[in-house]
């Protein structure tokens, strides 16, 4: 597995274990275990991962999930830190690099910023172009449906445009943050907005964003 994307593996799975099963994340509708199982089916259960996006396979893939969220806690954060099985595709490094280090980026803020004494960590500079690098490949695929022009903007002026379209709303801040916001997450990422307020609004009301 790659640096990084074991390093979020591994934080994601310490911080599901200190919360507890029945923790809050920014997942509408999910606990941890609820978190823990999807981050698990994904890698572990292709057969059924695909309902998430496959309308024919959703049925299946309700059954799998309420099957591992009825596994012990303790079960379900070792298969996290153990990872995929041996015959995964994720096994690989090159799969596990970019497939995975946002994954668990996202869903470790997820539990994170739904706790009350959330702090935001401190991203060396490195880690901050790699997920900047998996956002200009990605954004134009996450701001496809929405309503406004949506431009994504690093601090020193490096720019991937979203969505294209008028009025344009400007989203300002560190990749990592900028990621949570094209991700939908919108209400928790620590970024500025500049556009027509109108716009600023509209965006913010809607539930495009993300994939």
């Amino acid at each position: 597995m790659s640096t990084f994307a074991k390093r979020e593996r591994l934080l994601l799975a310490d911080l599901l274990e200190t919360v507890g099963p029945d923790a809050e994340t920014l997942c509408e509708g999910w606990r941890a275990r609820d978190l823990a199982a999807h981050v698990i089916v994904r890698e572990r259960r292709p057969d059924a991962a695909g309902g998430a996006l496959i309308k024919p396979l959703a049925s299946r893939l309700e059954k799998v999930m309420a099957e591992y969220t009825a596994k012990p806690y303790e079960e379900l954060i070792q298969l996290i830190r153990t990872g995929p099985p041996r015959v995964s595709p994720f096994q690989l490094k090159q799969v596990d690099e970019a497939a995975n280090v946002v994954e668990f980026y996202v869903h470790t803020e997820d539990v994170r910023r739904a706790q009350p004494d959330w702090g935001r960590r401190e991203l060396d500079a490195v880690f901050q172009d790699t997920l900047w690098s998996r956002l200009e490949r990605m954004a134009r695929l996450m701001g496809r449906g929405l309503p406004t022009g949506l431009v994504l903007r690093r601090p020193d002026g490096q720019t991937v445009v979203a969505h294209r379209g008028a009025p344009v709303v400007t989203v300002t801040g560190e990749p990592s943050e900028l990621l949570m916001f094209a991700y939908g997450r919108q209400d928790a990422a620590q970024v500025e907005l500049e556009g027509d307020a109108a716009a600023i609004d509209t965006l913010h009301a809607s539930r495009q964003l993300g994939i």
